[in-house]
């Protein structure tokens, strides 16, 4: 029986070799083909992360260990220029960027091991980081590439908010199902 908890932030850093683990197993593999170099600048970087406004974590334990976990944080204003921010702003333009990103309850990772893939539990952990943001406003990037993620979160019920060109790079913007812009999202042609 698997276990989806949200712990704080100090209840989250002894659990980091773990979380390297995950985070290893979900995106050293295609289509994310990530190196093990990045596994661990995951880990250095969430020192810093548990520190940002808003932070939320959870993790999903199958007995003592974690198959899985999702973190989040309210997105800063002015909204961030780091990391893929950019292509989410280029896609939405400087005013729905504003008006629905920035303060909004922004996921950052949301990873589970390849074993336990289709049970469930990212769902749950998503909703574990989710449920309580601040009006219902959360938001997320994924890749094109990885169209298990994006047709996951067309399931979930968040709202595809940008339509980069379909030549499978770049990123897309997701709305969260009590998103309040999401019903103005323009929908692909």
């Amino acid at each position: 029986m698997t276990d989806i908890r949200v712990v704080p932030y100090d209840a989250l850093l002894p659990h980091s070799a773990a979380l390297r683990s995950v985070y290893a197993d979900a995106f050293c593999a295609p289509p994310w083909i990530e190196d093990e170099e990045r596994a661990d600048a995951f880990v250095a970087r969430l020192g810093s992360d548990v520190r940002r406004p808003g932070f939320t974590a959870a993790l999903a334990f199958d007995g003592p260990d974690v198959v899985g976990f999702a973190t989040a944080w309210a997105t800063p204003t002015p909204f961030p220029v780091d990391r893929c921010h950019p292509q989410a702003a280029a896609g939405l333009g400087p005013s729905r960027t504003e008006e629905w990103l920035c303060g909004a309850r922004e996921i950052d990772e949301l990873a589970v091991r390849s074993t336990v893939r289709g049970t469930g539990i990212a769902a749950g952990l998503l909703r574990a980081v989710t449920e309580d943001a601040p009006d219902g406003r959360a938001w997320l990037l994924t890749s094109l590439k990885s169209t298990r993620a994006m047709a996951f979160y067309r399931r979930q019920g968040w709202t595809q908010a940008t339509h980069p060109s379909p030549d499978g790079h770049g990123i897309a913007v997701f709305l969260g199902p009590h998103h309040p812009a999401r019903a103005l999202a323009d929908q692909p042609l």
